[in-house]
């Protein structure tokens, strides 16, 4: 018995070892990788492992403590920043797709029950995939990527209740069925939903402050599976489903201060469940339809992306989003998603839908799945360029009047700080920005902020630039900053430039052209948590800031020397070196410090 069971973990591991990586590579995501690997080792394919059936009830705990996690993340105030897309957009497109593809399903013969279940589980998204998508191109702050996130977010919200009826529907779904038991159920039901929330909200963060007592890591992720089990079957017990009560679980817990502990030891039983739930589902992959009806399959596809692309760019439509927004959420999102595999699993064991047609939709839906990637590429290369050459380009503010005494580029992270602090003090500033999604994006919460490109002189001057003390270069894009630094310097020498530098080597191409008040952006952050953490080591307060102001005199000299080497790695290479060894000389005594600190004092650089 143990010998079997070691066979089957080994090929299961080997399995998901050697086919995972590829689909990543591949560009196709973990998710997709784990059903290939299910596919591969299952009976369709090689048969290594017998009863996939077994394999997937089991592995439907990676589905509860995944719940439990979406739960943990579902802050009230992350919900309330995020209302609008998420309950507008999100519930308009859940809406507008699960009619239409129910409405396919009950044409196609479905009773309107199992219509109805087919047609909201198709209409959910990849959020793994999607996200995964967009993080490679960068695009998840871009205004797609804001509202696909919304969107996903519902999405895993709406599917919650939606898993909890389904046995309830199925208690009803059998002739003869007293209606007082139904409704008993019903009570039942209900009653243990109430003392899960009500139980949890007294007894969960007591419970959790007596493990993190223990100083027992183990302890305290045990708690966190007991608490998530525990859930599970009380909902169990009441004939909801079990993810359901892991999921109210994660909410309750969302707003503790033991989140962070939790999520980090849950992740790991959560990654491996899931993976192996993946790998299950794949396993049950009937792969013979595709050899045997492919038009039927294939058709199922293609019909699937054309109604999903559809709806969902209908539904981006309708809420007021433009036609290149829509035609990339349509393109993102019109694949089947991973959840679909829960809800038809659930609806197949609660005798809801007949074992082939959810093969049938699985395999469907694995498929839409490994499109996706192909389609998502094909838009950026062939469709985005031409939506782009249709639209008229968005014409730049002009900013006019006013006396600025502070004209600030860039309003990122970077550039917010500087521009609260100028509010706050009521001094004149104008801010130039030359991202229009940040601009839209920032101006909700009451900002000014002008949409121009910098490295124009005529907005430039229409900004002020003529007639301001000085300019903030906050811009993190390292060749923007330097364009924009040498037409200021070109244009307005007269005008005084602080610049945000990203490193030693933007710091360089700035100092070249002449700006000489430059912050490097992780610097004094890095020295004042240096500080501390020599505080932390048993250093005297008033020798770590020695220690620390050495270091930054020292930095700042070896910064300004370092310039003349500038383009030679091979000299900047022996620079380094040498003002390493120069440092450890200067730490050995704190005359040096004292030494090194005034002579920084007196050369008033102002470059750090």
């Amino acid at each position: 018995m143990v010998t079997e069971l070691l066979l089957k973990t080994l090929i299961f591991l080997g399995a998901a070892v050697l086919v995972v990586p590829i689909f990543k590579r591949l560009g196709f995501g973990e998710v997709l990788g784990y059903l290939a690997a299910g596919v591969l080792i299952g009976p369709s394919v090689l048969g290594l492992v017998p009863g996939p059936e077994e394999v997937l009830q089991f592995a439907q705990v990676g589905i509860v403590l995944l719940l439990f996690v979406i739960g943990l993340e579902l802050q009230p105030s992350r919900l309330r920043a995020l209302r609008k897309p998420i309950f507008g957009f999100g519930s308009l497109q859940v809406l507008i797709t699960t009619a239409a593809l129910s409405a396919l399903a009950w044409a196609a013969g479905l009773n309107p029950v199992p219509a109805l279940i087919v047609g909201f589980s198709l209409g959910l998204c990849s959020t793994p995939l999607v996200l995964q998508l967009l993080a490679e191109k960068q695009e998840l702050q871009s205004g797609h990527g804001r509202h696909t996130f919304a969107l996903l977010l519902f999405q895993d919200l709406a599917a919650i209740p939606v898993l909890a009826v389904i046995p309830i529907l199925a208690a009803g779904a059998f002739p003869g069925e007293a209606p007082l038991r139904v409704l008993g159920e019903l009570a039942l039901a209900t009653g243990a939903f109430v003392a899960l929330i009500i139980g949890g909200h007294y007894l969960l963060r007591p419970l959790f402050r007596f493990a993190a007592a223990s100083g027992s890591r183990e302890v305290f992720a045990g708690t966190a599976l007991l608490v998530v089990i525990g859930a599970a079957l009380l909902m169990d017990f009441a004939g909801l489903s079990t993810a359901l009560g892991a999921f109210i679980a994660g909410v309750l817990l969302a707003d503790s201060e033991y989140r962070h502990n939790i999520d980090a030891d849950i992740q790991p039983f959560k990654g491996l469940l899931l993976g192996l739930f993946f790998m299950a589902v794949g396993m049950t992959a009937e792969i013979g339809l595709l050899a045997s009806a492919p038009l039927l399959v294939i058709g199922l596809v293609a019909g699937l992306l054309l109604v999903k692309g559809a709806t969902v760019a209908l539904a981006a439509r309708l809420y007021g989003l433009g036609g290149r927004q829509a035609g990339e959420l349509g393109v993102l999102l019109s694949q089947g998603g991973e959840f679909a595999f829960v809800l038809l699993t659930a609806a197949s064991g609660a005798a809801l839908l007949s074992g082939e047609l959810v093969a049938l939709l699985v395999l469907a839906i694995s498929l839409s799945m490994a499109t996706t990637p192909l389609l998502f590429a094909a838009w950026r290369r062939w469709a985005r360029p031409r939506f782009s050459a249709a639209t008229p380009a968005r014409a730049y503010d002009k900013p006019s009047g006013g006396e600025p005494e502070v004209l600030l580029i860039g309003f990122g992270r970077f550039g917010q700080i500087t521009g609260r602090i100028l509010s706050g003090l009521k001094i004149p500033f104008t801010v130039l920005d030359a991202s229009a999604d940040q601009v839209d994006f920032v101006r909700r919460y009451g900002n000014k902020v002008h949409y121009g490109d910098a490295g124009r002189i005529d907005l430039l001057r229409a900004a002020g630039a003529g007639r301001a003390k000085l300019a903030v270069l906050a811009i993190g894009d390292v060749a923007a900053s330097v364009r924009v630094a040498e037409t200021l310097r070109h244009s307005f020498p007269k005008l005084v430039i602080h610049a945000r530098a990203r490193d030693r080597h933007h710091a360089h191409l700035l100092m070249r052209l002449g700006v000489t008040v430059i912050r490097r952006e992780l610097l004094l952050s890095s020295l004042d948590l240096s500080r501390e953490v020599l505080i932390g080591l048993g250093m005297e307060p008033a020798r770590s800031d020695r220690v620390v102001a050495a270091f930054r005199a020292h930095d700042e000299a070896a910064l300004e020397q370092q310039l003349a080497h500038f383009g030679d790695e091979q000299r900047l290479v022996q620079s380094v070196r040498e003002t390493a060894q120069e440092l450890e000389s200067l730490f050995e005594s704190d005359a040096g410090i004292r030494e090194l600190r005034d002579q920084a004092t007196s050369r008033g650089s102002r470059t750090t």
